[in-house]
């Protein structure tokens, strides 16, 4: 018998370990992050990707920006709250390492 690999498959049925989908987060995304992503998903799904057109729809749902609370999305602010949130969230990956 191997005991590594006895192991690893005696891991794999281990439910307390973090979501391995979530492994690269410090955390949890917040309520607001949270209806960032779902938003940005749905706006997504219907094929767009340009940036302008992505804000304009996030500021037609009345989605609140996760940073800066605001709800008036342009091309810049949607820039400026995904680099803002992923430098928290790569903050608190290095700060917290492995796992939300």
């Amino acid at each position: 018998m191997d005991a590594f690999k006895d192991r690893l498959s005696q891991r794999a049925f281990d439910t307390g370990r973090p979501g391995l989908e979530h492994q690269c987060r410090g955390r949890a995304l917040d309520e607001r992050e949270n209806a960032l992503a779902g938003a940005l998903m749905e706006v997504y799904a219907t094929g767009e990707h340009d940036f302008a057109a992505v804000a304009r729809q996030l500021a037609e749902k009345g989605v609140v920006a996760p940073r800066s609370g605001r709800t008036d999305w342009t091309e810049a602010l949607l820039a400026e709250e995904l680099e803002a949130t992923n430098a928290e969230l790569d903050a608190a990956y290095e700060a917290d390492g492995y796992g939300a």
